[in-house]
């Protein structure tokens, strides 16, 4: 159950709207930043505030790249499995972040830090190849790019749980 304080704010913004649905997509982006992921609980909570179905918002969330039905880690990597891509390394990238990780492709790496789903474009193609990572982007990919990239997040969490500033 969401906090009062984050209920309020969500059912302003749904007031404040001319319809409701044109919030779905941003109250379920909300609800999972608390969540960590829209469980089935969460979407019954989402539709009961915006007057929608489980069903409806489902039909939204599985077609949206960016909200999670099921828990991920802490840190989504969304890599670009376009033509572009696949044209500049898609392929050998991939397996690089997969042994990197010691994770498949639509799995979470064992620490709970790292998920790694594919995306079938980012629209970043004159950068390709491409990935993002928690909305932020990065492009012209390489191994050594891709490993320092990880490498910077795994200081970052673990500076995080041990109480260290960045």
């Amino acid at each position: 159950m969401l906090p009062i304080e984050m209920k309020k704010k969500i059912v302003d913004k749904i007031a404040h709207a001319e319809s409701p649905r044109e919030q779905a997509i941003d109250v379920m982006t909300e609800m999972q930043n608390y969540y960590g992921y829209m469980s089935d609980e969460a979407m019954v909570e989402a539709g009961e505030l915006l007057g929608m179905t489980p069903l409806e918002l489902e039909e939204l969330a599985t077609f949206y790249n960016f909200i999670y039905r099921q828990p991920v880690g802490k840190y989504v990597i969304h890599i670009c499995d376009s033509t572009v891509c696949w044209m500049n390394g898609y392929e050998s990238l991939l397996d690089y972040l997969c042994s990197l990780l010691n994770v498949e492709l639509g799995g979470t790496s064992s620490d709970g830090l790292f998920t790694l789903l594919p995306v079938c474009c980012l629209g970043y193609c004159d950068h390709a190849p491409a990935m993002i990572i928690n909305r932020e982007i990065y492009g012209e990919l390489t191994p050594e790019k891709i490993e320092r990239i990880i490498g910077k997040l795994r200081d970052r969490a673990y500076s995080a749980e041990k109480g260290i500033g960045e």
